[in-house]
Parts: C-alpha cells; structure tokens; sequence
C-alpha cells in the first residue's frame, strides 16, 4: 500500500510528468515479483506453474502418447519381416501401425464415458492420480485421433498398398503375394470392392457422420440448416447420430476378421 500512496502523492504534489513516469515505472517494478521481470523467467515460472496445477493431465496425456507410439513401433516392426514388405515397401508396415493404434484407441475412447465406472473411479485412490473429471475432454481428444489415424490408414492402402500390389510385376506378386491374396493378381478396383474395403469404408462413413454432428456447432444447434437438413443440427442429432457407432463397432469386428494382407485371424498372436 505504501507504494500507491507514494504514488499518487506524487502525481498530486509533483508538476513535472517526467518525474511521475519515472516514479510509477519504479514502482512497478518494485510490484512484479522478481521471477516475472525477464521474459525468459517469465516464461521457466508460467510453465513451471501450468504444469504444476494440471500434472494429472499432463501424465495421462503422456502416457496415452507413449502406448500409441510403442503400438505403432511394434506393428511397423513385425511387418518388416512379412513377405507383402518387398511388394509394398513400408506402406504396408505404416499402414498396419496405424491399426494398431485405431484399434486401441477405439477401446479406449469408450471408458471415459461409463458413467457408473468413473462414479466408482473417483471414490478410489486413482483420482488422486487420475483427472477423471475431465473425462469429456479426454473422448474428444480421442475422437480427433481416431479420426486423424483413420484417415492415414485409408490413405496408405488406396493410395500405396493397392497402386503397388495391383501394378508391380506378375513374378514379383507371385513370389510374395499370392499366398495371402490368391493366384491373380488383383486390380486396384477389385482390390477397393473386396469385402475388408468395403467395411472399412461404411466404418468411417458412419465415424464420419457421429464426429461431425458431435462438432460444438452442430451439437449446439448454432448452424441454422435450411429446412429438412436443419434435423442434423441439435442435441438430438447428435444423440441419434452417436448410436450409429455401434455399427462402426461391428464393422471394425468383421473388417478385422476378414483382413487380405495379413495372415487369418485364428493364426494371429500378440506375442
């Protein structure tokens, strides 16, 4: 207090202005604690306080992280050594680390939104360790990275794994093809209209219909659709438009059970 009241008493006694700026920019200084008065200290302070109020998020998110990078690393890798590797190259390896981690993650998005699970969740010890009222925030950070993942899957395969399997030699595609995908090389249309195509597709048109209709503007009703499309905006769109997922999850059952570049579900392990 005795800084503002030196303060204005000088602005009131004290004609010269010069004076008056020099005295409040003192002042102001002398008010800033000093960690805050170098951009740099600023910046070490500010960060140090964030990640101090919000470390819970901070090591779910990390964590959440460093499972999908080690999915990933683990599936590119055992691919490597798959005979479609010398037809398609590290298409086919990026293509099936990005279903590792899509099929992760479409388990996952599904916990923060069990309502009787986190009702029992923040009772125990983990919600000394775990946000879990920020679970919404979390399924929509989910959500953006099914979509993000899904799109670098569909695009791997339609625009590297099928240009090449339907287009590189006959002898090449025999010698390490035609055991999982048959005799004849297949063309990239024919390749598109195989039934795990087709699933994949239908699966991320009916994504694509629940993500966007999720969307603040469109959950809100702030877009104004013109009659009858003003039906896909509101809460009961989205609402109605969620339940189609349950298709999406039946489609990622068949679409997996019925894979052409990897060997049948029943000889698969984990290990």
């Amino acid at each position: 207090m005795w800084q503002l009241e030196v303060l204005l008493t000088g602005m009131v006694t004290n004609a010269d202005s010069t004076k008056i700026v020099r005295k409040s920019q003192s002042l102001t200084r002398a008010m800033i604690p000093e960690r805050y008065r170098t951009p740099t200290s600023k910046y070490v302070s500010v960060t140090a306080e964030l990640m101090h109020e919000h470390w819970k998020k901070i090591w779910v998110i990390t964590l959440w992280l460093a499972v999908n990078v080690c999915l990933f690393i683990w599936k590119y890798k055992e691919f490597t050594t798959s005979p479609l590797y010398n037809v398609t190259g590290r298409c086919v390896c990026a293509a099936k680390g990005t279903a590792e981690m899509l099929k992760f993650n479409m388990a996952l998005i599904l916990v923060p939104v069990l309502r009787r699970t986190l009702t029992f969740l923040r009772s125990s010890f983990l919600s000394h360790l775990i946000p879990f009222d920020d679970n919404i925030n979390f399924h929509k950070l989910i959500a953006v990275w099914i979509a993000v993942i899904s799109f670098l899957h569909t695009a791997l395969h339609m625009l590297c794994n099928y240009p090449r399997l339907s287009s590189c030699p006959h002898d090449l595609f025999s010698a390490y093809a035609a055991k999982l995908l048959g005799p004849k090389q297949p063309t990239y249309l024919g390749l598109m209209l195989t039934p795990v195509s087709v699933t994949g597709v239908l699966m991320i048109f009916f994504m694509g219909i629940a993500f966007t209709l999720a969307m603040h503007y469109f959950r809100r009703n702030i877009v104004k659709l013109p009659k009858p499309f003003n039906v896909l905006a509101g809460f009961n769109a989205f609402w109605y438009a969620h339940h189609l997922l349950v298709i999406a999850y039946a489609l990622l059952i068949i679409h997996g059970y019925i894979l052409i570049i990897e060997k049948p579900w029943y000889q698969k392990t984990v290990s």
